[in-house]
């Protein structure tokens, strides 16, 4: 591992890498546990937050500048926060399934698939975190991604 690169990157990279961390750690627990638990609530408000710090740092990221300075991903940005509204608003409203299926998908989605692209070799995470062996990282990590996945979505609609 070498974090010295990510600790040269800017305040944007830095905030937007440990939001994502906390999301992906929080992300199993909030979804794991069962429903109006209270770790499931605790756990579940602070994903929300890492997730919504996670898309709103990447405003302030431009690798790849196509649009005005943005880049397709800015989209994926705007999705993930309308989808945690969405799906904030869906428990609220006691609509259980959806604010469920929402969560799960915004993790699979939101996280682990844009996450598995930064993991690509030759890619500053994938440097940071796999600098000897990029390909095998990434493919571990992939792997890694497909089993949750599977285990979020085999687990089935919420149950009370």
């Amino acid at each position: 591992m070498s974090p010295d690169l990510l600790m040269g990157a800017g305040f944007a990279v830095q905030l937007h890498v440990l939001a994502a961390i906390s999301a992906i750690v929080l992300g199993p627990v909030a979804l794991l546990r069962r429903s109006r638990d209270r770790w499931h609530r605790v756990a579940g408000r602070l994903w929300v937050l890492a997730m919504a710090l996670t898309a709103m740092s990447s405003f302030w990221i431009h690798g790849y500048r196509l649009l005005w300075g943005f880049s397709p991903i800015h989209l994926l940005s705007v999705l993930v926060l309308v989808s945690l509204v969405t799906g904030v608003r869906g428990i609220r409203s006691g609509q259980r399934a959806d604010h469920a299926a929402t969560m799960r998908a915004l993790y699979v989605w939101g996280i682990g698939v844009p996450g598995l692209f930064t993991l690509l070799p030759g890619r500053l995470m994938s440097e940071v975190l796999f600098p000897a062996a990029p390909l095998a990282g990434f493919l571990g990590v992939a792997g890694a991604l497909g089993l949750t996945a599977v285990a979020l979505y085999r687990r089935g609609p919420e149950r009370a």
